[in-house]
């Protein structure tokens, strides 16, 4: 939906609604786009959003509202303006008005425990695996539609849920973003156990989305300019970048540039 037509809704939003701060919540277990801590969000997602808030004058509060469905019901509900940062799915695209400028690429890795690795060059090649996936992650509308027919797809628990399932054999490979699972490899010291094949599942990328239901889309249009103008510079790079070295991830410069 075009940002005039978007403009539009948030006018027909009762007008006692106002906008007294945007409220930034983002999923809690994603490093390091997105993570709580345990007092705080953090990460480039939040980072971003901050500073693009911060820059275009707008008042601001990133909250943390629970696991990732209690996050994205809450802005369904428009209890939560702005979501930092998810892919577009339809379904999302109901409740939720994306900026149109991506924030970051987000390949989707297929990790594997290294003394159980297989040969994989395509979806096909895992047919005949046991896959899990970290509850409410989607992987884009063509991988999520082959999976729903084709692969054997559990979908249960947290990153620490699944990578403990991966080491016990009891699923075949965990299909996460690459930059969650390798910063998650990164904390528990489980790089030589487990490793990313290539090539990723899903070459994807996240966006921010406000919430439809919220007075706030009224600061769609500048928030998407300001953020167009700190992608073209790569400075939004700079901030994945600098989350990445921080959460102690070396990746190859082809991850990590923004196209």
């Amino acid at each position: 939906m075009k940002i005039a037509m978007l403009l539009a809704l948030a006018m027909a939003l009762p007008a006692a609604a106002e906008c007294s701060k945007v409220i930034v919540s983002a999923d809690p277990d994603y490093q390091p786009l997105h993570w709580y801590d345990g007092q705080s969000l953090r990460g480039a997602s939040i980072d971003l959003a901050t500073r693009v808030l911060e820059d275009i004058g707008a008042p601001y509060e990133v909250r943390y509202s629970g696991p990732w469905k209690r996050v994205l019901a809450a802005a369904q509900a428009g209890q939560v303006d702005l979501v930092a940062t998810l892919k577009i799915l339809p379904e999302r695209e109901r409740y939720l008005a994306f900026a149109p400028t991506p924030a970051f690429r987000n390949p989707v890795a297929i990790f594997v425990d290294r003394q159980r690795s297989f040969a994989y060059a395509n979806w096909d090649d895992l047919r005949d695996k046991r896959g899990g996936a970290a509850l409410g992650n989607r992987f884009g509308p063509d991988f999520d539609r082959f999976a729903e027919t084709e692969l054997h797809l559990q979908e249960s628990g947290t990153l620490d849920t699944n990578f403990r399932k991966l080491g016990l054999g009891r699923i075949d490979y965990f299909l996460v973003g690459l930059y969650a699972g390798e910063a998650y490899l990164a904390n528990h010291g489980l790089g030589e156990r487990y490793m990313a094949l290539r090539p990723f599942a899903t070459e994807d990328r996240n966006y921010f989305g406000f919430s439809r239901n919220s007075p706030c889309i009224k600061y769609l249009e500048p928030f998407e300019a300001r953020l167009r103008a700190l992608v073209k510079s790569g400075a939004a790079v700079s901030i994945l970048n600098a989350n990445l070295q921080r959460t102690g991830i070396l990746l190859d410069g082809a991850s990590l540039t923004h196209k």
